[in-house]
């Protein structure tokens, strides 16, 4: 995450611009709008002051903030300094409203941090600090209020080096120059070393420690007094670095709004290139003209022709564009760090339409960032997520005041999230009739506050990256609700390790249905657990009031360190769930007699304190939520069937990650086959050996003697037992792929592909007699219309024709499915994608290659012996004694045994 001024420009031309956009930040009522009429005022941009407790301040242009006196939504004016051109953006102070302000942290170049000098560093300002510091932005600090009593420069300058960073460095007018660069070049070792060897510091050097945040200059003053502005000024004019941007068009939009008319506003900030009137802008799935470029100052607002890099501006005409999104090169949709942490039921007067009530929430939800609105469809309720009480209360005006609706809000809640503890591989498939689609993905926890992150592992030859792409846009696209409250995820990558679609009957929403099934297939196998919204805290409270505070935080089920002692005050910091905290302000207020005060800031999730006694409250089953259902569906006899979660492994079509390395272990177990450990009838070698040579010519007179094969087992004919049956063993071949695979039969299916089906049945005819297993040769009949699919036998195999809209494939997974776990399965085949199938169903794979040299070796093995035997016979009498009986007299013959009679007794 990084500020718009530090752009990609490697390769392309870069564009040098006088325009720098500057936010004011700071915790409520700590002056930040006084500020801003106090600098328009002295650059000559307003000619007199507003104030907020007047209610005529410039950028407090809307009723409810005048009526309130704190900023709701942020605005923008314009200032210049020098040669700069700044566009300065006012943001809400209040934590209620920190979405609005984190959303204009995504187009700043600088930022300017407000400090209280009265109530020194609060809890909002340190979230504030770590935003800075996670979107790269370089931050000049002013300390306001510095005229009010008891405010100490020193103290507070300790304050900011301790708890922000030890870089704060006083830049105020009334310090000695060396002893101002002293302290820069304690904050860099190499600029140290220079600034010893010449005994000055460069203004360029000073400004690049400021925008790359590694210094942050200090100004003290009084905004309502204007006594500090104008060194401020001064320094923001010397050392803000202008930025740089690439030629290339891009832009950040961080706002949507309407205006008085109804017209919708997109606000964005120039990142490159120039934006002209009519150009044509292209989001991922759209592609619109910008119809006017305004630049607004308060209320008011100028329309230009074209907005160079630089420019913040808002343009009409574009109706489907969304904050966080980026226009030309500016891609990745930027996702905010805070989110609402309460639920609340939208409840309507008697009368109201909820559908329509709905859609007008929706608009005014895309220019609301802080807000969520939630649809119930089991209760039919409308809900809204928001941050607190006091951004209810603006929603409630804002509805009135939009839609003419006086909307109540019921009582609130807790928003929940969900993870899980280890990594699961969750399998989602959708293949009703005429749809296909599969889906694995790998679901890995990670760090609290690291939110999702979806990333592909899966290769090409597998699955297309068209499907891969679309298969990551529909895990980004909704939020994925868990299995045990039904909230949603979050704190986990998901990587999309393998999948498959059909050729012909994958549409893009089998795809999406598959995801969906997937994630909450793992989430169902996974451990899940619940997180809850957590507040760090601080308590600031009289010392004898501490004992009672810390006994209040341990029932809160919080956390806390060693109490701080001020003066006569106490601080106790730490943590505690948002869901115990609630309301806690008031007890401070009661106990301590108005001396206390607690601050809260959003800390994150963290795994929930009472996680049983919630599930139980609020009992959501996941599987009877049908908008998210956690099986797959299949197809069988031309109709789709569900599977349950738990079930959806045994049925699916690709092997999963467990199943692969179990059949990798397994492989490196097997041994191979020897043809020399294969046992044959005699009768049936004859068969075979006549279909494929012709018959046997034996002269009339000729004594054939009989031998015994080598593969005899003499231990079988001494004991009489007879050896174990074997397993049945099943060869599954498909047949057009064997044909256009093996080259003599791919030539004659050119000429005859009927022949070509007759020669490979007569080859695997042979081929069986000689294995003695059940063979099936499957033949695609797919696209015969109307066909309803045969089953031959033609002489000792099977030949199978598929009906209509079902391959040999498919065929294929589905007998392997059936009968690989009870019997030993062959599949014949050189398509690499049901190879990977058929071995994840437990099948042993076969390619078309190796069944062509096993049908060869069979063959030869078959002359070999024949051969062997014409050449050995000679006697009628030993032809059909039994082998036993054959050694014994051959034997005798030679002489070699007198004693007949002791052997055949």
């Amino acid at each position: 995450m990084e500020n718009t001024s530090e752009q990609k420009t490697e390769g392309t031309d870069t564009i040098e611009t006088k325009n720098v956009s500057l936010a004011l930040l700071a915790h409520v009522d700590a002056g930040k709008t006084t500020l801003a009429e106090s600098i328009l005022y002295h650059t000559g941009s307003i000619r007199k002051m507003g104030r907020v407790d007047h209610r005529d301040a410039f950028l407090d242009t809307d009723s409810m903030e005048r009526a309130r006196g704190i900023t709701i939504f942020s605005k923008q004016a314009g200032f210049s300094l020098g040669e700069k051109n700044f566009t300065l953006l006012d943001t809400p102070g209040h934590v209620d409203f920190s979405a609005e302000m984190e959303r204009t942290l995504q187009v700043l170049d600088y930022a300017v941090l407000l400090i209280s000098g009265a109530d020194g560093i609060q809890g909002h300002v340190q979230t504030l600090w770590r935003l800075l510091k996670q979107y790269k932005i370089p931050v000049f600090l002013f300390i306001n209020k510095m005229d009010q009593e008891g405010t100490d420069r020193r103290v507070l300058l300790l304050e900011l080096q301790k708890k922000l960073d030890e870089r704060c460095v006083d830049f105020g007018g009334d310090r000695k120059r060396e002893e101002v660069l002293e302290e820069i070049a304690m904050c860099e070792e190499s600029v140290l070393e220079h600034y010893l060897e010449e005994g000055e510091i460069s203004t360029p050097v000073i400004q690049s420690l400021i925008a790359e945040r590694r210094l942050f200059p200090c100004y003290f003053g009084s905004a309502l007094k204007s006594f500090g502005i104008k060194e401020f000024l001064e320094g923001m004019e010397t050392y803000i670095q202008c930025p740089k941007y690439s030629a290339d068009f891009g832009a950040r939009i961080f706002k949507i709004s309407r205006d008085d008319k109804g017209n919708r506003l997109t606000y964005m900030k120039i990142t490159g290139g120039t934006l002209k009137v009519k150009q044509v802008l292209q989001g991922k799935d759209w592609e619109e003209k910008a119809d006017q470029i305004r630049v607004y100052a308060g209320a008011g607002f100028r329309t230009v022709s074209e907005a160079p890099a630089g420019t913040v501006c808002a343009v009409t005409g574009l109706t489907k564009t969304f904050a966080g999104e980026g226009l030309g090169m500016e891609k990745e949709a930027v996702s905010p760090l805070l989110a609402p942490v309460l639920t609340y039921e939208i409840q309507l007067p008697k009368g109201c339409d909820v559908h329509r009530m709905l859609l007008q929430l929706r608009q005014l939800e895309e220019e609301e960032p802080q807000l969520h609105i939630v649809w119930n469809e089991a209760l039919g309720e409308i809900h809204a997520q928001v941050m607190g009480e006091v951004q209810i209360e603006i929603l409630k005006s804002l509805i009135q005041e939009r839609f003419g609706v006086n909307v109540e809000f019921g009582s609130g809640s807790i928003v929940y999230k969900e993870t899980i503890t280890e990594p699961v591989e969750g399998i989602g498939h959708f293949e009703p009739l005429r749809h296909y689609a599969e889906v694995h993905l790998l679901l890995e926890p990670l760090e609290r506050g690291k939110g999702l992150q979806f990333a592909s592992d899966c290769s090409e030859d597998m699955l297309d990256r068209n499907w891969q792409r679309l298969v990551l846009t529909h895990l980004a696209e909704k939020n994925h609700r868990g299995v045990l409250a039904g909230a949603d995820i979050t704190d986990m990558k998901i990587t999309l390790i393998t999948g498959k679609a059909h050729i012909k009957h994958t549409e893009g929403g089998d795809f999406r249905q598959a995801t969906y099934r997937a994630v909450r297939q793992g989430l169902k196998k996974a451990k899940s657990i619940l997180l809850e919204p957590v507040y760090e805290y601080r308590l600031e409270i009289p010392q004898e009031a501490v004992g009672r505070a810390m006994t209040d935080i341990q029932k809160l089920c919080g956390t806390f360190q060693g109490p701080e002692l001020e003066e006569d005050m106490a601080v106790l910091t730490g943590t505690a769930p948002v869901v115990t905290m609630s309301g806690y302000q008031r007890e401070v207020i009661s106990y301590t007699g108005g001396q206390g005060r607690l601050f809260c800031t959003l800390k994150g999730y963290e795994p929930c304190h009472n996680q049983e006694e919630v599930l139980a409250e609020l009992a959501y089953d996941s599987e009877a939520d049908v908008e998210n259902p956690t099986g797959s569906v299949f197809c069988a006899h031309g109709a789709g069937f569900n599977v349950s979660w738990d079930k959806v492994e045994e049925y699916a079509h690709l092997e999963s990650a467990k199943q692969k390395q179990e059949a990798q272990e397994a492989a490196v177990r097997m041994p191979g086959q020897s043809f020399s450990k294969l046992r044959l009838d005699e009768k049936e070698l004859e068969e075979i050996f006549a279909r494929t040579y012709g018959p046997v010519k034996r002269e009339r007179n000729a004594f054939q003697k009989t031998v015994r094969r080598a593969s005899f087992d003499s231990a079988q004919a001494k004991t009489g037992k007879k050896k174990q049956e074997k397993e049945k063993e099943y060869l599954l071949v498909d047949g057009y792929n064997i044909i256009f695979a093996w080259e003599d039969l791919n030539e004659l299916a050119k000429v005859n592909l009927e022949g070509a089906r007759s020669k490979l049945m007569d080859i695997l005819c042979n081929y069986q007699g000689y294995k003695k297993c059940t063979l099936i040769l499957v033949f695609d009949a797919y696209k015969v219309e109307g066909g309803q699919g045969a089953v031959q036998k033609y002489h000792n195999i099977h030949v199978v024709y598929t009906k209509e809209a079902e391959t040999a494939d498919q065929y294929i997974e589905k007998t392997v499915h059936e009968i690989g776990k009870k019997h030993h399965v062959t599949v014949a085949t050189s398509d690499a994608m049901e190879q990977v199938i058929i071995l994840g169903q437990g099948a042993t794979r076969m390619s078309a290659q190796n069944l062509r040299e096993e049908v060869e070796l069979i063959k030869q093995e078959i002359r070999e012996y024949y051969i062997e035997n014409q050449k050995k016979s000679g006697s009628y009498l030993f032809e059909h004694a039994s082998e036993d009986l054959a050694e014994v007299l051959e034997e005798v013959r030679l002489g070699r045994r007198k004693e007949i009679e002791e052997k055949t007794q």
